[in-house]
């Protein structure tokens, strides 16, 4: 044959082989996206594509659709791909992992607190953790990022900024006295031994701080962490017990001691140090971290029967409870937890919760309280408040038929949330202010 024709052919093959792979890229590309757009639409509907905290930010300016950051997020249907763009598609159910952020090879991704409409109250803290009051600092989850490996992060970075602060003058008992002895004070703790520096921790119930009060089988998801002292900590789901096991033995290796249930009164600032009082003590500081968590005090529902002995705030220990007739109210992951827990102890679980369905839940939770209201394990009552707590029963109002419900009861688990402790800090002098959208992590430029 002919060269020339033979070129032609080879040329012919070559644009016919590279259109149809672009038609096949086209195609699913298309089709990706319209999935994507699909899940976004039904998140909507469902009220959970507007984040209710901590939520990723994406600049399609500069991502370039690696899907790094889908792939990296441990959740389901938070994130997905469109366009050639990495999209938000249920910015209610993110945890604030930072998976995403830390995965993006471009760093397109931010991480943001509240929306324009909806803002989070938060107080004041630099990108070194510290609050208005020079050398106090706030880590955890009163600063908007509870997960643990985020939390620990905080805590460790904290204690080494107050390292490269601190002056030679030794005129107060401690170089630093961190409140709180969750992730955060916990991985605080450590570095201020790996850092030489004169420690005092202080904890108002017991060591581990929300996580305590965690039910005992309650899976926890976590990422790699490196703990001062330890070293790398390579969990992904774990539980209560075992990673209370994990501090306590790092903590005793370590002839470490918490002062436990020594709640804090008050913090005063003394020109360049810092008196705190205790329910048992008075002591002074250099510096002082705080890693109380958000919760503060439970949220209260206000109805009359509220304060019996049989109601509580925190579910413990579930297996030790069967047979029995138990309302949990609430709508967020530790109400539904806490009802599939008692379900599968046998018990006659309610769940009240006021709006007609949940939206901030994780996938998972949502897939599972379903299937326990299908299966007739759980009794899903949505539109509802509780109006009165008795001892042998509760009655509840169903909305908008304002029909009322009488359920004989054995418990009451109150799963409402819990108060910003606003006036404690604010009585210390901490800014609080309300995050419209804020960036509070992002990529520092280098």
């Amino acid at each position: 044959m002919n060269p020339f024709y033979e070129n032609i052919i080879g040329i012919a093959l070559t644009i016919i082989f590279v259109a149809l792979i672009l038609i096949l890229y086209l195609f699913l590309t298309s089709r990706r996206t319209k999935r994507t757009h699909q899940k976004i639409d039904k998140a909507k509907e469902s009220g959970l594509h507007e984040p209710v905290s901590l939520h990723p930010f994406i600049d399609t300016e500069t991502c370039i659709g690696s899907g790094a950051c889908i792939e990296a997020c441990p959740e389901k249907d938070i994130l997905g791909w469109a366009n050639g763009k990495a999209k938000v598609i249920n910015a209610s159910r993110c945890v604030g992992h930072g998976a995403c952020f830390h995965a993006c090879p471009v760093q397109a991704i931010s991480l943001c607190i509240g929306t324009e409409k909806r803002g989070v109250d938060l107080p004041h803290v630099s990108q070194e953790f510290e609050t208005n009051i020079p050398m106090l600092f706030i880590a955890g989850e009163l600063g908007g990022m509870g997960l643990i490996k985020n939390a620990v992060e905080q805590g460790k970075q904290a204690v080494e900024y107050i390292v490269s602060k601190l002056n030679c003058k030794r005129d107060t008992q401690y170089d630093v006295i961190i409140i709180g002895a969750g992730p955060a004070g916990i991985a605080a703790t450590l570095s201020s031994v790996k850092n030489n520096l004169r420690y005092l921790t202080l904890e108002q119930d017991t060591l581990g701080g929300t996580v305590y009060n965690f039910p005992r089988a309650k899976i926890i998801m976590t990422s790699p962490m490196d703990l001062p002292l330890y070293g790398k900590v390579k969990l992904k789901e774990t539980t209560k017990s075992e990673l209370l096991s994990l501090w306590q033995n790092v903590l005793h290796k370590n002839n470490i001691t918490i002062n436990e249930q020594e709640k804090v009164l008050h913090i005063e600032q003394k020109e360049d140090s810092f008196e705190v009082t205790t329910t048992k003590f008075v002591y002074t500081s250099k510096s002082v971290i705080l890693s109380i968590g958000r919760r503060g005090s439970p949220r209260k529902l206000n109805v009359p029967g509220e304060n019996k002995e049989k109601v509580y705030y925190r579910l413990l220990e579930p297996e030790l409870i069967h047979n029995k007739n138990i309302l949990i109210v609430g709508g967020g992951d530790a109400a539904i937890e806490s009802a599939l827990l008692l379900a599968d102890e046998k018990n006659n679980v309610s769940l009240s919760y006021r709006s007609d369905k949940f939206s901030r839940i994780k996938p998972r939770n949502l897939e599972r309280i379903n299937e326990y209201a299908e299966s007739k394990k759980i009794n899903l009552l949505l539109n509802t408040n509780v109006q009165e707590i008795l001892d042998d029963k509760v009655i509840i109002k169903r909305e908008p038929e304002s029909n009322i419900l009488d359920l004989t009861n054995d418990f009451v688990y109150i799963f409402a949330g819990g108060e910003l402790p606003n006036q404690f800090l604010e009585k210390i002098g901490i800014k609080i202010t309300k995050k419209f959208g804020e960036k509070i992590l992002t990529h520092r430029k280098k």
